[in-house]
């Protein structure tokens, strides 16, 4: 670009890095500026709830870029901060700190925070939610002296962290309100599957199970069920899902419906302003459906196509999505949506620690959770993009390549 101009980003996340560096890959030669309220650079997520969690990992080892790739794209942070409001005339952004940044373009990449359990005792010491690296510290130091946790929730983040618990010692007990783990996001096999792999490694499950209360004076010493049970535990992790952060977004005057709405090009309702990440709520021409995802792969893609519209380049987002879990020995690695589907299709033997389970509407695949199938989860996504009926038998044979359901291969 001819003209120096500024980028605030306003977020340190997977996608504000992508952003920045896409910005420099597409000609932006003006000044771009990251805001965010955590003191750390840029680092991982996903690695927070697993191989953090378990002492796996160290601070350095989450960075998301060396120091030297940021001083290489001249990229100025300010860490530590807030912004407070957005000035969509004046085109500022305020700090704080009292601080008022201009900008030519701005990004919205604001993520989501923990959705909050407010029940009487959720303020006591030893309730912890998780969601960054603050977070992990001071599970982390909890799990120095508890003997047992209780997790409220049975979700992915839930069971990552009961998998990262049990590793350091900790005796878990997991609540989930409704009748199976992953309910709202996966079939009864890949949920039962998951209940036999934590009950195998000691963890305690209790389904059908509501939170109404934390006990403790002044720390938690266990949860009220609405039952009338008790369980006791050392320690509390709340983990009942996100909330996309669209507070700024929405007073700024932007249209925001579960999350910040962006078209194809992650362009927002003004013309100088984009979004990406968790906190869109976006178009997805593959699944011809409007979502919002929390997703790695989701954050980075879509950063593509908001920094090539700041450069007046366009650049549709259309990424099947895709997600992962590590638990234990496990790796689970989804491929698509499964919303709507009518059957399901098991490739190997569900009772192992190695199948695939495939999502499907009038033959088509719509998603797979694929255990320990790295190469299942790669030509699943081919067939889903593929679009096309496939024969149920086939895909159910493991004597068959599944490579031969490709048209084309």
């Amino acid at each position: 670009m001819s003209n120096p101009a500024s980028a605030v980003i306003v977020g340190g996340s997977h996608a504000a890095v992508q952003l920045m560096i896409s910005l420099r890959q597409s000609g932006w030669d003006g000044d771009i500026t990251v805001i965010s309220e955590e003191p750390y650079m840029p680092y991982q997520r996903p690695p927070l709830s697993k191989a953090y969690l378990a002492g796996d990992s160290s601070d350095d080892k989450l960075a998301l870029r060396a120091p030297a790739v940021y001083e290489k794209l001249n990229v100025n942070f300010k860490l530590g901060l807030v912004v407070t409001a957005i000035d969509t005339v004046d085109k500022t952004v305020e700090l704080n700190n009292g601080e008022t940044i201009g900008f030519t373009k701005l990004a919205l990449c604001t993520g989501a925070r923990a959705r909050p359990l407010p029940i009487p005792g959720a303020d006591l010491q030893g309730v912890h939610y998780l969601r960054t690296m603050d977070d992990v510290k001071a599970i982390q130091q909890s799990a120095t002296t508890a003997k047992t946790a209780v997790i409220i929730g049975g979700g992915y983040i839930g069971l990552e962290t009961a998998a990262s618990l049990t590793k350091l010692g900790v005796a878990v007990t997991v609540l989930e309100t409704e009748s199976r783990l992953l309910q709202r996001v996966a079939s009864e096999t890949t949920s039962d599957f998951y209940l036999r792999l934590h009950q195998e490694q000691g963890v305690t499950i209790k389904l059908n199970t509501l939170a109404s209360a934390l006990t403790g004076e002044g720390s938690v010493s266990g949860v009220v069920c609405a039952d009338g049970q008790t369980v006791s535990g050392d320690m509390v992790i709340i983990g009942i899902g996100v909330i996309a952060n669209t507070e700024l977004a929405s007073a700024a005057g932007l249209e925001v419906d579960n999350g910040i709405l962006v078209n194809e090009f992650a362009q927002t309702s003004h013309q100088d302003i984009v979004a990406a990440g968790d906190c869109t709520n976006h178009p997805n021409s593959i699944l011809k459906t409007n979502l919002r995802l929390e997703s790695v792969p989701n954050a980075t893609e879509q950063a593509k196509a908001a920094a090539a519209s700041i450069c007046g380049i366009e650049k549709p987002y259309a990424e099947l999505p895709w997600f992962w879990s590590d638990q234990y020995d496990v790796k689970l690695q989804i491929a698509g949506i499964n919303q709507g589907y009518t059957d399901v299709v098991i490739r190997g033997n569900n009772r192992s620690r190695s199948f695939s389970l495939f999502y499907l509407q009038d033959n088509r695949v719509l998603a797979a959770d694929c255990i320990n199938r790295p190469k299942d989860f790669m030509l699943t996504k081919k067939l889903i993009l593929q679009g096309k009926a496939v024969d149920r038998q086939t895909l159910a044979d493991e004597t068959i390549e599944l490579r031969t359901l490709i048209q084309g291969s």
